[in-house]
């Protein structure tokens, strides 16, 4: 009973709904080619982006990139956000990175960097993380924040200007698995030797049943997927260029 009520809920609920939807559009289109072709079309791309072995698919390039290392040597520990909600509340990439950042900085006594501007929230991310960082005991005078970027780019040239000032050469860099590629990307192209240290990895791995039913969460997690390969190849285009 338990198993049936928790399988109707993944297509009473979207995207199975969805998936519904399009597949009795394809049942009542039988004499309309196209709409039944695009119908079923609809359900299959809705189906296998919102299952996890897909998800993890599109993700195994992004997170195989870079290990975690071995050995932590730089000057400084660098945490680029990763969003926050309009309440001023770090949303869960921003989190993972920044309690990463955290146990970095407890374990070497490096200081730390954050690196985040306005987007969303009234507060800039930096700023946002600074109090959370506060909060857990890190002392203020360890903790150093540029809040004007906007996007990775900016991170880069922004942590930059501010290692110049504080003498920081090479940095060890805090962001998610995913997103580390086109990071180290942009840092080394601002002119700054970067120890790649991802975290927040989306990849599981371990399939059942239920990782072959379609989830929101999951569709989601395949849009990020599907939205941080364009950047990389826009960010190709830049650097070719």
């Amino acid at each position: 009973m338990f198993f049936f009520k928790k399988l109707l809920s993944y297509f009473i609920l979207p995207p199975g709904i969805f998936l519904i939807v399009f597949l009795v559009i394809a049942i009542l289109s039988k004499k309309n080619k196209p709409v039944k072709i695009l119908s079923l079309s609809s359900a299959l791309f809705i189906y296998i982006l919102s299952i996890e072995p897909t998800k993890d698919l599109l993700y195994k390039p992004l997170e195989t990139a870079y290990a975690i290392p071995s050995e932590l040597k730089g000057d400084a520990i660098v945490i680029l956000g990763g969003g926050a909600y309009r309440t001023g509340i770090l949303k869960e990439d921003s989190t993972k990175r920044l309690l990463t950042g955290f146990t970095l900085h407890k374990q070497t006594g490096l200081p730390l960097i954050l690196s985040g501007g306005t987007s969303v929230s009234v507060l800039p991310e930096a700023e946002i993380m600074k109090s959370v960082l506060v909060s857990l005991g890190v002392d203020k005078g360890a903790i150093h924040s540029e809040v004007n970027s906007r996007d990775t780019e900016e991170n880069a040239m922004e942590v930059k200007a501010l290692c110049q000032r504080l003498k920081c050469k090479r940095i060890i860099l805090v962001t998610s698995a995913y997103h580390m590629k086109r990071a180290v990307m942009s840092f080394e192209k601002a002119g700054l030797e970067v120890i790649p240290y991802p975290t927040d990895f989306k990849r599981d791995l371990r399939y059942n049943l239920y990782s072959f039913l379609p989830k929101m969460s999951v569709m989601a997690d395949s849009y990020k997927a599907l939205r941080e390969h364009l950047g990389l190849i826009w960010y190709s285009f830049r650097l070719d260029g």
